[in-house]
């Protein structure tokens, strides 16, 4: 075992292992239109990676067969794949919960703009991507006018029920700047919430706080400060997270095929343990697999967890 599991197994050796498979994530490709400091999958414009035919067919019959509470859509920008509307139109018809994970500012590009009535028609569920309520936070991590190209995607959405009924939820994600780790959750949702209405009349549904995880584009900016960094989540670690740890009730589909316990591990490259596993050979022991850890999974588990 290394570090991380030992801490793990001191604590509740059942956090090993998987419980079952309540949320399917497909990682559509590695394409997106913005190349974010804080990105684990290290996407940018220049990625070429996509999810084939043959993949995407057996994800979905994975997903008709196994039935997840939630198929989680994600990328890079997932919007960019060219399947994604026949992707998501399978999912529903299927009668599944569907999420597409956006960073908003890929919803203004002239091919991806007929996706947010496509999301509401479906009632896809929306995970936005929004480092911050201050542009200058915000930008930092993801461009130049990322801020209000985001807060214009986050008013159409507004606009046509997204975060203001009950049948089109949205919810945001929010990574801290640098190597801060994230203010607890329920205090920092409330101010998220507050300035978000005050200052652009945005309403949403839940915030999810993550950790900048030690892995792909971070983990390449943080060069010296890397050690102190993974050091600093090793001091944060805390038991009481490991029964929401997202990889015990979760499974990734990489676009290549490949099997993964959670996205941070896809940005790793650290697979489900044992023989090489894809989609293609899917089977229901992976649902209480043993997990496959590392150490920049201290940063699940450092003070409060990522949500």
């Amino acid at each position: 075992m290394n570090e991380f599991e030992f801490r793990v197994h001191a604590v509740d050796p059942s956090a090993l292992f998987a419980t079952r498979v309540e949320l399917l994530q497909l990682n559509l490709g590695l394409r997106c239109n913005l190349a974010c400091s804080h990105c684990h999958q290290s996407s940018s414009p220049d990625r070429t990676e996509q999810m084939s035919d043959a993949i995407i067919d057996a994800s979905l019959k994975t997903a008709d067969r196994q039935h997840p509470a939630l198929v989680d859509i994600t990328g890079g920008a997932p919007e960019l794949h060219p399947r994604i509307r026949d992707i998501a139109s399978a999912l529903r018809g299927m009668g599944l919960e569907v999420q597409v994970r956006t960073n908003l500012t890929v919803l203004l590009d002239p091919a991806c703009e007929d996706l947010v009535e496509l999301w509401a028609r479906h009632g896809v569920r929306l995970l936005a991507s929004l480092p911050s309520w201050e542009s200058e936070q915000a930008e930092r991590q993801r461009g130049e006018g990322t801020f209000l190209a985001g807060i214009e995607v986050l008013r159409r959405l507004n606009a046509v029920g997204y975060g203001t009924t009950d049948r089109l939820q949205l919810d945001l994600a929010s990574n801290p700047d640098g190597t801060s780790l994230p203010a607890p959750a329920e205090e920092f949702e409330s101010c998220f919430r507050r300035e978000l209405e005050q200052r652009h009349g945005i309403r949403f549904d839940e915030l999810r706080v993550l950790t900048n995880m030690p892995i792909g584009r971070f983990q390449a900016d943080l060069g010296a400060e890397r050690q102190a960094y993974l050091d600093r989540l090793r001091a944060g670690f805390n038991g009481a997270t490991l029964p929401h740890l997202a990889c015990r009730t979760g499974l990734v589909v990489s676009w290549d095929g490949s099997l993964y316990d959670c996205d941070f591990n896809l940005g790793a490259r650290l697979p489900v343990r044992g023989l090489p596993r894809t989609v293609l050979d899917y089977d229901d022991s992976l649902a209480t697999r043993r997990i496959a850890f590392g150490a920049h999974c201290f940063g699940c588990t450092a003070q409060a967890g990522s949500s």
